[in-house]
């Protein structure tokens, strides 16, 4: 029976933007459940909620890992519901202890109406739960790039020498009781895209570990 692995984007994104990551990871013998969800509508709990139903439907009893982006790490961290049988998960530039560029959005009318309650919710994490499965996490380090927006625009809001991927901060990526965690030169845009995190991912979800060498071959 192949692994069943779900996919969830970031805030203002779609199932598209995980699609590169999605086919590598059906070649590596994963099967994949990836569907934009409405991120900008609905707080994170009410999203929770409505993919709990989701993954329950398509799992159909399988063990479950997920591969996640940004907001995506956040939301899965409220998915504790035991009809889920989590193995794995896989967070890509999360921002586990609560984003400093999104409590500054959140303070702005214009930026709450495009982007929803989410943008809100993810300036505090102070009642987030912990993740439901052992995970790893992938921070992105390059922090200006005109493929992502944020890191020439509202990036400036960080404090001087912070390191990032022009969206999250390092720091706010990482999580007590990781099981893994390891830094790219990659944008928090498409860090998604990148081969290198391709290679990571499909080796947490098979050991638990993001060391290359101890990552099985595939037939």
């Amino acid at each position: 029976m192949k692994s069943f692995v779900v996919l969830l984007h970031g805030l203002a994104r779609g199932s598209g933007s995980m699609a590169k990551l999605d086919s590598h990871l059906r070649t590596q013998g994963f099967d994949t459940w990836s569907r934009t969800y409405p991120s900008r509508r609905h707080s994170i709990a009410y999203l929770a909620t409505a993919l709990t139903e989701a993954i329950v439907e398509h799992a159909a009893g399988r063990p479950v890992s997920a591969v996640t982006h940004s907001m995506g790490g956040v939301v899965v961290r409220h998915l504790h519901d035991p009809r889920i049988h989590w193995e794995r998960i896989v967070m890509l530039a999360p921002p586990n202890r609560g984003s400093h560029l999104a409590a500054g959005l959140g303070m702005n009318p214009i930026a709450r109406w495009f982007y929803g309650p989410a943008v809100g919710e993810l300036g505090d994490c102070s009642l987030w739960p912990a993740p439901p499965a052992p995970f790893g996490v992938i921070a992105g380090t390059r922090d200006r790039a005109l493929t992502n927006p944020t890191s020439w625009t509202v990036a400036r809001l960080f404090p001087p020498g912070t390191r990032s991927d022009g969206t999250v901060a390092v720091e706010e990526t990482k999580l007590p009781g990781m099981a893994a965690f390891t830094e790219i030169d990659a944008t928090h845009t498409w860090i998604m895209n990148d081969p290198r995190v391709h290679r990571l991912a499909v080796g947490f979800l098979r050991t638990g570990s993001f060391d290359l060498r101890v990552q099985p071959m595939t037939s």
